[in-house]
């Protein structure tokens, strides 16, 4: 109930009784009249209490208690009555003994208007409290009244003065104004005739364009006693011209004959100039928003039921909007109207930026238009405005051109780490052939009277040297099939007789392989106009590579037939496989998709873009089909029965010298089994013991009993490589001593320093020299 606030109207609101006695509780009088009055009460026990009351507050009522001391009253009653705050309020003496110990006149002159002696009467204090609690209020009640009442003509003065607001009336029989101060200042009156002008004195300031249609507005209101009203401009001191409207009432007499007309004047300039700036604004806005080349738009979100965003209304469009969006009349019409698919992610960005007003700059798709745009939008208005403005650009065609730079980029890279591949691969296939030749050259000049041997020895030259030609016609076939200069020397040929040219071709691999090979030819001939030599070269490329890509001891089945008016050709094997989503790279060039599972495959990933190639000019056509990996594979070739196409070229060879050191026993390990019996024979020439080991495993078996001081160890052996057959090596104690030499076709930094790691003395690449051999051996032993 208490209020401790200065401020004058919240202490207006008190009703309280502050009751003063030393006595430290409350007379049980004082409380019940209190409380049957509703009243709460404040107990001082103290004068400095009391004052401090009083000063913080209005009372209702102040009761000062007796306690003994009659000097004490009235000092109480005094101080209470001499402040300010306090000086009106009633204070009532009570508890008083009779007789009185002082004079009821020194109470009255201190300030008490009431006393009541003991015993104290309920009933009269009640009475008494009753009336002057009531009259307190009366009073607390005008005073409000009065406060409001100065409140709103401050107020209203206020309003006035914020609206330039001038008024006026005018007696229409004394042709007299009578106008405030900002009236007539407006007019340029006098301040000293303001309320005795005539109005033709008003009049004269008035624009001479607006005095004859203000005096037909004053006119008519006064015939027809209705409301007035006029818009003018009016001539400034120093000269210009300011608007001003007016607005007014006739008033009439009893018998409803125009008396006077009241009014304001309203100084209308600020507004004017204001809605002039607006439409100039609204122009400069209008010819931006028409003008800019990207397309803009105005929108009002729309949210379903639970308050989620759910579509989106066009409001406004600029003409660039049509031209990237393609949509027509967006107006009033709604994002799902227009593009009935478009994806929730719009809705849900475009409700975000509304919500939380943060911006958002973007780029995304709609697939309904198949079209990408870069996006801004901002929320236009306050928390609660759910409209936005969205400035956006087609960008389909950068996104286009982007994604083709990317695919060219990948492209290029893929076809540089293709030809690095490839050229890391070819060395590495030359000096497979390179090596058996090199020391069976070396072998035939230091033992040319042994005639068996260097007759053994020219066989596995030819060998090596026919692999070696066959190398080099397939990497000039495939240069010249890019350039477009191979031709094909075409005639009639029967299918089954180049089908037969290609198995012996590629018998010896097969063999080798040790697989099961079977050929089904058709019955009748199948007459091809074609170069044989180019279809011998396809399908001995495709049983190469079935069996290159198949383990040892598998199956691999050719079977050529009439289908129509093509001749089908089919190459099968129970191989590694090709994954499905490799089955078009396969004829990529230099594309080995199956390197990984067959190691030592060998070839230069050139074959089958071969085979694409040659097909293709024959006017057929060859595609790939497997299970998946270790699922085995399928080429099958169709070609057109007596269709007419175009080309054909030759080879290239090679040779090197020798050297000699004190005897050793050395390993000689290698898959080529050519390879390791002339690089035997040659250090069996040079004295040392050179047994062989055509594969990892068997090298470690003759390990034990050999107890080698130098290994010779191919790199790239199937089954178990080089790097493991080291590893293992450098695993056993036993052969600490032992040297490792890896002999191989790779030979760039990174295979030098692979080797080193996994454990390798020296690294030789193939063909290796008499001279490096030798310097190897002189440094291991």
């Amino acid at each position: 109930m208490l209020n401790t606030s200065n401020d004058y109207p919240d202490s207006l609101t008190s009703s309280c009784i502050l009751f003063i006695c030393p006595h430290a509780t409350v007379d049980p009088v004082v409380t019940q009249v209190a409380c049957e009055l509703d009243r709460a009460v404040m107990h001082a026990t103290s004068l400095h209490d009391g004052l401090t009351q009083v000063q913080r507050r209005d009372f209702a009522l102040v009761l000062v208690g007796y306690a003994g001391d009659p000097d004490g009253m009235l000092a109480v009653v005094s101080a209470v009555r001499s402040n300010a705050r306090s000086s009106l309020t009633p204070i009532v003496a009570m508890g008083l003994p009779l007789p009185l110990p002082m004079s009821h006149e020194s109470l009255y002159d201190a300030g008490v208007i009431a006393v009541l002696t003991e015993p104290l009467s309920p009933t009269i204090l009640r009475a008494k409290a009753r009336f002057y609690t009531a009259a307190f209020d009366t009073q607390i009640e005008r005073r409000r009244a009065e406060a409001a009442l100065d409140e709103t003509s401050r107020r209203l003065a206020r309003i006035i003065e914020a609206a330039e607001l001038g008024i006026w009336w005018w007696d229409i029989q004394a042709d007299r104004v009578e106008a405030d101060e900002r009236v007539a200042d407006l007019f340029g009156v006098p301040r000293h005739e303001r309320s005795s002008a005539p109005l033709a004195r008003y009049l004269a300031a008035i624009h001479p364009d607006d005095v004859e249609s203000t005096r037909a507005e004053i006119g008519t209101a006064i015939a027809a006693c209705s409301a007035y009203g006029a818009t003018y401009r009016i001539r400034l001191p120093g000269g210009g011209w300011r608007w001003v409207i007016a607005r007014g009432h006739v008033d009439t007499d009893g018998q409803g004959n125009a008396r006077s007309v009241r009014g304001v004047i309203i100084d209308a300039t600020r507004q004017l100039e204001a809605e002039q700036q607006l439409r100039a604004s609204e122009e400069r806005y209008r010819t931006l928003f028409n003008s800019i080349d990207d397309a803009l738009c105005v929108i009002d979100m729309l949210f379903d039921a639970d308050g989620a965003p759910c579509d989106y209304r066009f409001v406004e469009t600029n003409p660039a909007f049509i031209k990237h969006t393609g949509l027509v009349d967006a107006i009033g019409k709604t994002a799902r109207e227009l593009v009935p698919g478009l994806e929730q992610h719009w809705f849900d960005i475009y409700g975000r930026v509304a919500a939380t007003g943060e911006p958002v700059r973007f780029e995304n798709e709609v697939k309904g238009l198949s079209r990408w745009y870069d996006v801004y939008a901002t929320r236009l208005g306050g928390p609660f405005a759910y409209r936005l403005a969205v400035l956006f650009t087609d960008v389909t065609e950068r996104r286009r051109s982007d994604a083709a730079l990317r695919q060219m980029a990948a492209d290029l890279s893929e076809a540089n780490r293709l030809k690095t591949e490839f050229l890391a691969t070819l060395a590495h296939e030359l000096r497979n052939p390179l090596a058996p030749i090199r020391s069976g050259l070396q072998f035939i000049r230091r033992a040319p009277g042994d005639a068996a041997a260097v007759s053994r020895v020219h066989e596995i030259m030819g060998r090596q040297l026919d692999h070696l030609v066959l190398l080099v016609d397939d990497l000039l076939d495939v240069a010249r099939i890019q350039r477009g200069q191979v031709e094909l020397r075409c005639g009639p040929v029967d299918l089954a007789t180049v089908v037969n040219a290609a198995i012996e071709t590629s018998m010896p691999l097969l063999q080798a392989a040790r697989h099961k090979f079977t050929a089904h030819l058709p019955a009748q001939p199948l007459p091809l106009l074609a170069d044989p030599t180019r279809l011998t070269q396809v399908i001995s490329n495709l049983l190469n590579n079935a069996a290159r890509y198949t383990p040892k001891g598998g199956r691999i089945a050719l079977c050529a037939e009439r289908d129509g008016d093509d001749a089908v050709i089919t190459v099968t094997d129970n191989g590694i496989g090709i994954a499905t989503d490799a089955l078009e790279a396969v004829f990529r060039m230099f594309t080995q998709v199956g390197q990984a599972q067959q190691p030592g495959s060998g070839g230069l990933g050139i074959g089958l873009s071969l085979v694409r190639s040659l097909v293709e000019l024959h006017g057929g056509s060859v595609h790939a089909d497997s299970a998946g990996t270790n699922a085995g594979s399928q080429f099958t070739v169709r070609l057109p029965l007596g269709s007419e196409p175009v080309g054909a070229a030759p080879p290239a060879t090679q040779a090197a010298p020798a050297s000699a050191v004190s005897p050793c026993n050395v390993l000689v390990v290698d898959d080529n089994r050519d390879a390791a019996e002339t690089l035997a024979a040659l250090l069996s020439m040079l004295g040392h013991s050179a047994p062989v080991a055509n594969d990892g495993h068997q090298a470690l078996r003759m390990l034990p009993m050999l107890m080698p001081d130098v290994v010779f160890l191919d790199l790239g052996m199937p089954g178990m490589s080089g790097y493991e057959v080291a590893t293992a090596i450098r695993a056993d104690v036993r052969y600490a001593a032992v040297r490792l030499v890896a002999l191989t076709g790779w030979g760039g930094a990174a295979d030098r320093e692979r080797t080193a790691q996994a454990g390798f003395d020296a690294h030789l690449t193939k063909p290796a020299t008499v001279e490096a051999i030798e310097e190897v051996l002189r440094q291991m032993t």
